[in-house]
């Protein structure tokens, strides 16, 4: 059964949803969920940041008059390994780069929330991994950070096959960079109107997911 009713009208749907947490804790598992079987309209901000450096695009232009040609691939797209290890040791450089992929997302995030507004969807759920960080928390009405032990956040990034990493894999250097270029975990949940725990089962997941989508927005609107 869907998720969906209307009640009212704004340029968003009236229960916007911001998912975030941190790499590999799990975000894609719960939004395919929310999508597939609880059949809510999903935003993926990390759909939007691949749109941003497509062949053509401004920002792509931008990126190559600042690292060089060898920023790209031979078929012209962006060497996301090569990038990755300039940004993820140098929090300068992502700087940077975040400063010219954000706006872009947050723009097709702005557009795709008023459009599902005009369907008169009731909720929608905006998947943002840099939720906080990118400042785009004016954007939900309500926050769910998913957790998981950092040793198991690790044992899930190792075993991830991960665009970009240079030979399919993430190495351990790799993996804590990109863990330790986000805000801490804890700093999240502070603010998490639904916090999820992402330590066993998809089952004891999805039923945590069940609860929240029942119970959340009476929690927080009181």
């Amino acid at each position: 059964m869907s998720d969906r009713s209307y009640s009212s009208t704004r340029s968003a749907p009236p229960r916007t949803i911001g998912l975030t947490g941190g790499v590999g804790m799990g975000k894609t598992t719960i939004s395919n969920y929310l999508a597939t079987v609880r059949q809510l309209p999903v935003l993926d901000a990390d759909v939007y940041a691949r749109e941003a450096v497509e062949p053509g695009c401004a920002v792509l232009h931008e990126i190559v008059e600042r690292y060089g040609p060898s920023i790209l691939m031979p078929n012209g797209r962006l060497d996301r390994a090569r990038l990755g290890e300039i940004i993820f040791h140098s929090p300068p450089e992502r700087l940077w780069i975040e400063q010219r992929i954000h706006p872009y997302v947050r723009d097709r995030i702005t557009a795709e929330l008023q459009e599902l507004a005009r369907r008169r969807e009731a909720i929608a759920v905006v998947v943002v991994p840099l939720l906080f960080e990118a400042r785009m928390t004016d954007l939900v009405n309500e926050i769910w950070v998913v957790n998981c032990p950092r040793e198991q956040q690790i044992e899930r990034l190792m075993q991830r096959d991960v665009e970009g990493s240079g030979n399919g894999r993430l190495s351990l250097e790799q993996i804590h960079a990109r863990i330790d270029s986000q805000m801490p975990i804890s700093q999240k949940i502070s603010h998490a109107n639904v916090i999820i725990q992402n330590t066993s089962t998809l089952e004891a997941l999805f039923k945590q997911i069940d609860w929240a989508l029942q119970h959340a927005s009476e929690s927080s609107a009181s």
